[in-house]
Formats: structure tokens, C-alpha cells, sequence
């Protein structure tokens, strides 16, 4: 590697939007090439080791196609020029991004492999390689490019040795059959010897085009009951309930095949509220504002440590599914949730991206998913008061009203969940289930504080709000 070229790198991820180490400085300790095309274009993926300033290293992926001559199509994603040679972000290049459809496309009858790195299928999909690609913009983490209306490659930027819980969660459940996610298709890795972990690079799976966004269709629903005056929320045209309904069934039909295709472990009460007391006393420490409510949260915290608060879950007819750790989705909001003409999927099963890999693989309680899906529909009400009153206070009438169509819909998902597990003979929410789904509510409430202290301080009142309200009930 050039010192031009580990410049350039540097530069480039420094920069990137999917870089998550922006305000640290960083250094460039090494670079493993693996090369894809040696054709016009030329294709490579670089594997990037970084080490920071303050301590500790990251990998990322960075993906690059270069051309002997200046591709201005490609302008906007130039990240050197080396040797006469003109580099791109590969993921921009129509023509770079063709060499992995056709490397997955290879590997229909087994592994495909390339200079260390292995393409692998999953299914029996045709794909379509007279499409092109288009990249998928606004994505914090990853990047992802669409092949036409036939497949998506997500590309994951920061990598880590060991399964991806985005491509073993999408392949159990794309083999069980649901038409709750999308298809997966197929992943790409790093050669590894038998004792080593994988080091998996991409995925390709089902392109849902005729998906809605959750969360801009709730946002779109909010908005609609702002702009009546005189009705509520079930009077509206754009009334969400029904659709808050059967996101909560599809959510626990994922739950049960979850735990039919991966082990459940018993749950660790007291571990779980040890973990949910640290995160609150270390952001505490930092939002002076969480102060007249630490000793509620701490005492609802408390209770999910305590015998008693497991016995009644204890007392279902399948106790030990309601008392169980499973793999979830592990950062469900309305963002990881896509409307079609076929129903609602989930999406993104990668878990938070921040925690480790091994922690985002481990089992955990399910009502961590519904918490962090209830929390998303308290945050489009009023995310949408915050864009319709920015410069102004909203008044207790518009208050009213987006706690009214936060309620409604939190209730309609958790009656959609609850529906389906009776289906599947299981009885209502017990007393311990819903003090638990609070105290995750509320753990994830203290996330939000600590969040938006740190980015944006005009939103604090949101998550402070859900606290006030978790712990007056206790």
C-alpha cells in the first residue's frame, strides 16, 4: 500500500457516512485486498484495520472500482487518483456492483469463489442479471444497492469475525417459509480455515418493491389527525390502529418462528434489571434532567430482579416459553418495518450496530422488541409535533391529540401481538409480563435521554415524557 493511497483511505473513511468513529482520531494499521475484477473496471474490496488514538480497533469494508480513464458518471464518488488510474466508491458504480450479481449468480450450484472470498446461495431464486444497480441513500451504517426490482445487497461497512445475525436470522427464517421478511437470496464471506470465525461481507435478498415505509406512513397518519381539528384519532381517514394491529401480529408470528429455529435460554431476571440500573445510573451521571426520576425507574428496575416478578409467567400453560431468552430482532422500531401488498416485514436483523457481534446474537426477552416498537409510535406523535411547532409551543389541545394517537396505536399493536400468541394457546399478558415490557420501555427511554441531550437537546422532553408517565404508574 502507497502512502498515497493509505491517505486516500483515510481521507475516504473519515468522511463517510457510514463511518462510526467521526470525532476520533484514527490511523490506517493495515489493508487486506481482495480482488474481484481485474477487467475495466478493476474491482476490489479492501478490508480496512483501524486503530484509534484513545485505544481500541476497528475493520471496515470498502469497496472500490477504478478505471484508466475519468468516468464523470462517477464524479460525485471519486476517492483518488493513483498511478493514473482513477478510484470510486464501488458501491456508485453500475458497472463494479455488476461483478457481485453475477458472482452470487455463480454460486446457484455451490459456493463461487474469488481471491479468498466465497459467494454463497440460499434458495431457489432466478436472478435477474439484465438489471442495474441504483444505491440506496440516507443509510447510517451500511450501504445497500438495489439490482432493478429483483434483489437488495446490503454491504456491511464495519465487520466483525463471527456470524452476522442479519444473515442467520434472514436465513432460518426465509427456510421456515413467513412471508414476514424478505427472502434472503444470498451472502458473501472471507475464506476462513475450519477453526476460524466467518468474516461475512454482504447479503442479498428479496427486493420489496412495493414497500411503504413505517415509519413515514405513522408519520403521514399523525399528520392527518393534526390537520383535523375536531375529530380523533378513530375518526380520521388515516387512522394507523388497523395497520399498528397487524404489525403486532406479523411481529409475534417472528417471535414464535424465532424461537422455533434458534435454542431459547432461561431468562436472567437479575441480570437483566442489574444491566437496566447501570445504564440509568452511569446516564444519570450526564443528563441532570433524569435526577427526580431515578429512584422510580431504579425501584421498576429492581422488581424485574425479584423471584415474585417471574411467578406468574411461571404459572402459563407454556410457562416456558413466557419465561424464556430468544433471539429477537434486537432494535425493532417503525424504521426496521416495511408495508406491502402481501403484509408488513421486518427488516435490518443485524441488531443495534454499535454493541459487539456477540452480544447481538445473544438471546434476550422478546418484550425488548414490542418495548422499542412501542417507544416508535410515541416517537412519530411527536416527532411531528416538534416539525409543525418548531418555533412555537404546541398548546395542551395538539399535546392531547398526539398522546391520543400514541396510545391508540401502542394499544392496537400490543393487542395484535397478544392476538396471535392466543392463538397459539397461550393466555393473556400476565402482571409480570407488563411490568417488564415497562421497565424496557423505560430502559430504552433512558437511551433516548442520553441521545438526545447529546444531539438534540430540543427533543429531551420526548423520552422524559415516557419516563414521567412509566414511573407515575408505579
Amino acid at each position: 500500500m502507497t502512502p498515497e493511497h493509505q491517505q486516500a483511505l483515510h481521507d475516504f473513511v473519515a468522511h463517510a457516512r457510514w463511518f462510526g468513529g467521526k470525532g476520533r482520531g484514527f490511523a490506517i494499521q493495515g489493508v487486506r485486498q481482495h480482488v474481484l475484477s481485474e477487467e475495466e473496471p478493476r474491482v476490489v474490496v479492501e478490508l480496512v484495520t483501524l486503530t484509534y488514538d484513545d485505544g481500541g480497533t476497528d475493520l471496515y469494508q470498502v469497496p472500490l472500482s477504478s478505471y484508466a480513464e475519468q468516468q464523470e458518471r462517477l464524479a460525485h464518488a471519486i476517492v483518488s487518483v493513483e498511478d493514473g488510474r482513477h478510484v470510486y466508491d464501488a458501491m456508485h458504480d453500475r458497472e463494479a456492483t455488476r461483478v457481485w450479481l453475477e458472482a452470487f449468480d455463480r454460486a446457484a450450484d455451490g459456493p463461487a469463489h474469488r481471491d479468498g472470498l466465497s459467494f454463497h446461495r440460499s434458495g431457489s431464486h432466478d436472478l435477474d442479471l439484465a438489471t442495474h444497480s441504483t444505491l440506496f441513500s440516507g443509510e447510517q451504517s451500511n450501504s445497500s444497492v438495489a439490482f432493478g426490482e429483483d434483489a437488495l445487497m446490503k454491504v456491511f461497512r464495519r465487520v466483525t469475525p463471527g456470524v452476522n445475525p442479519d444473515i442467520e436470522i434472514h436465513d432460518a427464517l426465509s427456510r421456515a417459509g413467513t412471508s414476514a421478511v424478505a427472502h434472503l437470496f444470498g451472502w458473501v464471506e472471507v475464506d476462513a480455515e475450519p477453526d476460524e470465525e466467518p468474516l461475512q461481507l454482504a447479503m442479498l435478498q428479496q427486493f420489496l418493491r412495493t414497500a411503504s415505509d413505517g415509519w413515514e406512513l405513522a408519520l403521514a397518519s399523525a399528520r392527518n389527525l393534526f390537520a383535523e381539528g375536531d375529530l380523533h384519532a378513530d375518526e380520521v381517514g388515516g387512522d394507523f390502529a388497523g395497520e399498528a394491529h397487524r404489525l403486532g401480529v406479523a411481529v409475534s408470528e417472528i417471535h414464535e418462528l424465532l424461537r422455533e429455529q434458534f435454542p431459547t435460554v432461561a431468562f436472567d431476571a437479575g441480570a437483566t434489571g442489574a444491566a437496566m440500573r447501570e445504564r440509568l445510573e452511569a446516564t444519570a451521571a450526564v443528563v441532570p434532567e433524569l435526577a427526580e426520576h431515578v429512584a422510580a425507574l431504579s425501584a421498576l428496575f429492581d422488581g424485574v430482579g425479584r423471584e415474585d416478578a417471574q411467578d406468574d409467567a411461571q404459572d402459563h400453560a407454556q410457562g416456558e416459553t413466557a419465561a424464556a431468552a430468544q433471539r429477537v430482532h434486537g432494535d425493532l422500531h417503525l424504521g426496521q418495518t416495511l408495508r406491502t401488498s402481501l403484509g408488513w416485514k421486518l427488516v435490518d436483523f443485524e441488531g443495534e450496530p454499535a454493541k459487539p457481534l456477540e452480544e447481538r446474537r445473544r438471546p434476550d426477552s422478546p418484550w425488548r422488541d414490542v418495548a422499542g416498537m412501542l417507544r416508535s409510535f410515541d416517537y412519530a406523535a411527536r416527532s411531528v409535533v416538534k416539525d409543525l411547532h418548531s418555533s412555537d409551543e404546541p398548546g395542551s389541545q395538539i399535546v392531547y391529540r398526539a398522546t391520543e394517537w400514541a396510545d391508540r396505536n401502542r394499544s392496537a399493536f400490543l393487542e395484535g401481538y397478544v392476538a396471535h400468541r392466543r392463538e397459539s394457546g397461550e393466555p393473556d399478558l400476565t402482571s409480570s409480563e407488563l411490568a417488564l415490557i415497562d421497565a424496557y420501555e423505560a430502559d430504552k427511554a433512558v437511551y433516548e435521554a442520553l441521545y438526545e441531550a447529546r444531539n438534540r437537546p430540543g427533543w429531551l422532553d420526548i423520552p422524559l415524557g415516557a419516563i414521567e408517565r412509566i414511573g407515575a404508574a408505579q
